[in-house]
């Protein structure tokens, strides 16, 4: 169940791969999520009507806030694990980070990919989105179990204290743990995360103009954003 150090040095690139599967699922399954939800929510709504234009652009609208809110938690993770970790292809457990979002839960990076997965996931087909969804699950489990055996390795006891008071993956509603003295770098987490602000702004494009073309061109600026991110993490590596 543990993932493979090819899975975590890769993660990217799997995740990647998911994503391009489960919109290549269109191909077999024709029937789009936005119109499977309006047969199921509104079915007096014709479709090619101005009506089912509008409810089209709120599923789009919803599924970019998903985005948003990935956006947001992963920056706020970011502030305090620092971008160079969250997008390092080598495995870090040389310390514990138990402030921010990680006392609500353990791993709140890999929570995000969740709403991330169902606000993309409104613009597949119904499969599509269903795929989006549960192979994210199970990966990014696979990848905190992998995580969960280094950390308990090289930290020990105060690892499996913290696993004890923190929930590892659905969040508590308060702390669990008090805060501590590490300090959040939010310019930092803001520029690491930029390419998911980048991909909800590709999806509210997609909303204003219900034209897909519109997402080829914009969400590849995410994956610039992304690229760029990780050759400064690994000049700033090479130089240090």
């Amino acid at each position: 169940m543990r993932a493979t150090k090819f899975e975590f040095e890769h993660r990217f690139w799997i995740i990647c791969a998911i994503y391009l599967i489960g919109f290549c699922l269109s191909k077999v399954d024709h029937v789009s999520f936005i119109t499977a939800l309006r047969h199921w929510i509104a079915p007096s709504i014709a479709g090619g009507t101005a009506k089912a234009e509008t409810f089209s652009r709120i599923v789009i609208i919803s599924g970019a806030l998903l985005v948003f809110l990935t956006a947001a938690l992963r920056t706020w993770g970011a502030a305090y694990l620092r971008t160079d970790v969250v997008h390092d292809t080598s495995q870090h457990s040389e310390a514990l980070i138990a402030d921010g979002p990680f006392r609500y839960t353990r791993n709140p990076l890999y929570l995000a990919n969740l709403p991330m997965a169902a606000g993309i996931g409104v613009l597949a087909s119904r499969s599509g989105l269903i795929f989006l969804v549960v192979a994210n699950w199970i990966f990014v489990y696979r990848l905190i179990f992998r995580e969960e055996a280094a950390l308990e390795k090289s930290q020990g006891e105060s690892y499996r204290a913290y696993c004890q008071s923190v929930p590892r993956f659905w969040p508590s509603l308060w702390p669990r743990v008090p805060s501590g003295n590490c300090s959040p770098q939010w310019g930092q987490a803001l520029a690491g995360e930029s390419f998911v602000w980048i991909f909800g702004l590709a999806e509210l494009l997609i909303a204003v103009t219900l034209r897909p073309l519109a997402g080829l061109v914009a969400f590849p600026l995410g994956f610039v954003a992304h690229f760029i991110i990780k050759h400064r993490i690994q000049t700033k590596r090479a130089s240090s």
